[in-house]
């Protein structure tokens, strides 16, 4: 029997961590870490799953997130044996909770040279670009995400080395705050999601998840994009859908998450919907674009009673008197 990851879409995010122009381990070690250490408790079959999933992940990341993971763990009074080997924690008989080892002092560092704008090269490496299927995968890990752990993929994603989507032009996103604002105030979730699509460059299928979405993390990371105060988000959130609107616990929670959410994490989300959206389009036509037609076409079969030699298609045999 499968048995079900503590984070939906784990393995396809596995296999996107390892195509070229993404790197997005050191974002996936954090967020198994922080769902696996929010828990009490764990059953034996979830501390297998996070044994082997970290365990695939922390040769593999950079120093500076190993040192976080590790920092979180220490602390954690669960952390798998396996794991706190690997990271070089230590229990003493008397605690239960795992204590790192001690750090050796360091030797007296040279003095800092002049910090130097960084390079061309290192500027490309910190902002890397998604592929449309990296996008797509991301984009479906998002949706299929739980509240808490949507809360999670957003928080780390700020750190993320991805490249975010172009801001909008203050003129068009003032325009369509204006626009989305009368929408909401009116119920008018059609024309909503019109303007939210046009402003976001978004395809009208994908405006209309975005919207129609019950969590409202999504709506949350469109607005945000736009540049939306808080306020007017809040009252976007009470009038656009009024059953939704009602709930206090939904409202107050997108609130406190709104004024958490940096623009640059919610340009990222744009830009993976952007991505998800050319990767659908690329598998609708794709036989038109390559040979996949060659591969499904049928021999040609003679019909039954038709000669195998057209009349005139063979040239008449030659005599001797013929000069």
């Amino acid at each position: 029997m499968t048995q079900q990851l503590p984070f939906p879409g784990f393995d396809g995010l596995m296999a996107l961590s390892h195509r070229e122009g993404v790197d997005i381990r050191p974002t996936l070690l954090r967020v198994l870490t922080d769902l696996y250490v929010q828990s009490a408790s764990h059953t034996r079959e979830e501390e297998l799953q996070f044994v082997e999933l970290t365990s695939r992940l922390i040769d593999e990341v950079d120093d500076a997130t190993r040192a976080v993971v590790r920092a979180r763990l220490s602390i954690y009074p669960h952390t798998p044996p396996a794991i706190a080997m690997r990271l070089a924690l230590r229990n003493a008989p008397e605690q239960r909770v795992p204590q790192a080892a001690q750090i050796e002092t360091a030797p007296p560092a040279a003095p800092a040279r002049p910090s130097r704008p960084p390079t061309e090269a290192e500027q490309r490496a910190s902002s890397l670009p998604m592929q449309p299927d990296d996008a797509a995968q991301l984009n479906e890990m998002f949706f299929a995400a739980t509240t808490r752990e949507r809360a999670l993929i957003l928080h780390n994603l700020a750190e993320a080395p991805l490249r975010p989507a172009a801001r909008i032009s203050a003129p068009r996103a003032e325009r369509a705050i204006q626009t989305l604002h009368m929408a909401a105030y009116a119920s008018d979730a059609e024309n909503f999601t019109r303007e939210l699509g046009d402003a976001l460059i978004l395809s009208s299928s994908c405006a209309e998840r975005v919207v129609a979405d019950a969590s409202g993390e999504p709506l949350a990371c469109a607005m945000k994009a736009i540049g939306m105060r808080g306020p007017v988000f809040e009252q976007v959130l009470m009038f656009l859908d009024p059953e939704l609107g009602a709930s206090v616990d939904r409202v107050y929670r997108l609130s406190r998450l709104y004024d958490r959410l940096d623009e640059r994490t919610a340009l990222i989300m744009v830009a993976a919907w952007r991505g998800a959206t050319v990767a659908t389009t690329r598998a609708k036509y794709r036989a038109a674009l390559y040979d996949d037609e060659r591969h499904r076409a049928r021999a040609a079969t003679p019909l039954s009673g038709r000669p195998a030699v057209q009349p005139g298609s063979a040239l008449p045999s030659r005599t001797g008197t013929d000069r």
